[in-house]
């Protein structure tokens, strides 16, 4: 239990600092930009490489990874099918909306869940592989198709040959492959490439939650972004629907029980990562409801990973 509430004051010490750089006036709304650039471009590109290209193969392509697909799957369809049908929202803000139900915090908070609860951060490892090379590129992708579509000048064939090509040129998922060739190869990086990509990695997660922080402090309150039926849905899809669906599969398909059990469906319960507001400011899409999910899902999945640490570990 300790551990859970660790991570989640980490992360709120950090949220806390860029609010107080906003409320200061050291930084700004531009500053949030350019944080979610640098993270987006050159940080979490390195992070990914660090955290799949240091995983075990056999864990990566455990039985967990189906079960973590299935989840993400089926929840991110599910609110795609209510933000068209129910929301009305428009298609940029429905690939936010669907990021927001299914793209779990793995990274600054599954971290020290899985380490101080399970024991082993490597069990992240089938979840990481199934966002970054499955549900990452194919929303960026889609993002990347509608925000072009916004040219007169992009032909269909030129969007066609975006979307089989843009996948492979986005920078996370560039750093995704690397880190997937490293992990099956068994490939170390010379220390001389290793030790910069290593600290650019460490940005990540901080400019992450400081630029998180200072949309607290620069936009409106939470729940006043005009998106409070969608959010509600959104937290039952991410913190109830998909642990849920998770655990069917994970026992009835899979057959796993103890820690391997508890460690697949606590990390699909955890909440909204701060990666899909970055992905919001960098196509300038669904902004508050990435902000307010985010927001909403980590207060709410307190209660829900201490329910059900209780009743499976």
């Amino acid at each position: 239990m300790a551990g859970v509430l660790s991570g989640f004051f980490v992360i709120a010490a950090v949220i806390a600092t860029g609010w107080l750089l906003a409320h200061l006036k050291i930084l700004d709304a531009k500053g949030q930009v350019v944080l979610s650039r640098v993270t987006f471009h050159v940080a979490t590109p390195a992070l990914t490489i660090v955290l799949i290209g240091g995983s075990d193969v056999r864990q990566l392509f455990s039985s967990n990874l189906i079960a973590s697909v299935t989840g993400v799957v089926i929840t991110a369809v599910l609110s795609i099918i209510a933000s068209i049908f129910l929301f009305r929202r428009k298609a940029q803000d429905t690939v936010i909306g669907a990021f927001c139900s299914s793209y779990v915090n793995a990274g600054n908070l599954g971290i020290p869940i899985a380490t101080y609860v399970i024991g082993d951060p490597a069990v992240l490892a089938p979840m990481l592989l199934t966002q970054i090379l499955i549900l990452q590129p194919g929303g960026l992708a889609v993002l990347d198709v509608l925000d072009a579509r916004g040219s007169r000048a992009m032909t269909r064939g030129m969007l066609i040959r975006m979307a089989i090509l843009r996948p492979v040129r986005n920078p996370i998922t560039i750093g995704a492959i690397i880190g997937l060739i490293l992990a099956l190869t068994g490939w170390e990086l010379p220390e001389l490439i290793a030790g910069p990509i290593d600290l650019i990695a460490g940005m990540a997660i901080p400019c992450m939650l400081i630029g998180y922080g200072i949309s607290l402090r620069t936009g409106p309150l939470p729940g006043r972004g005009g998106a409070g039926r969608q959010i509600a849905l959104i937290a039952v899809l991410k913190l109830l629907v998909q642990p849920v669906i998770v655990c069917l599969v994970a026992t009835l398909g899979l057959g796993l029980t103890g820690l391997d059990l508890l460690a697949v469906v606590i990390i699909a319960a955890l909440p909204t990562a701060q990666n899909v507001f970055v992905f919001a400011v960098r196509y300038n899409a669904g902004l508050l409801l990435a902000r307010d999910s985010v927001f909403v899902t980590t207060v709410l999945s307190v209660p829900v990973i201490l329910v059900i640490t209780g009743l499976l570990a």
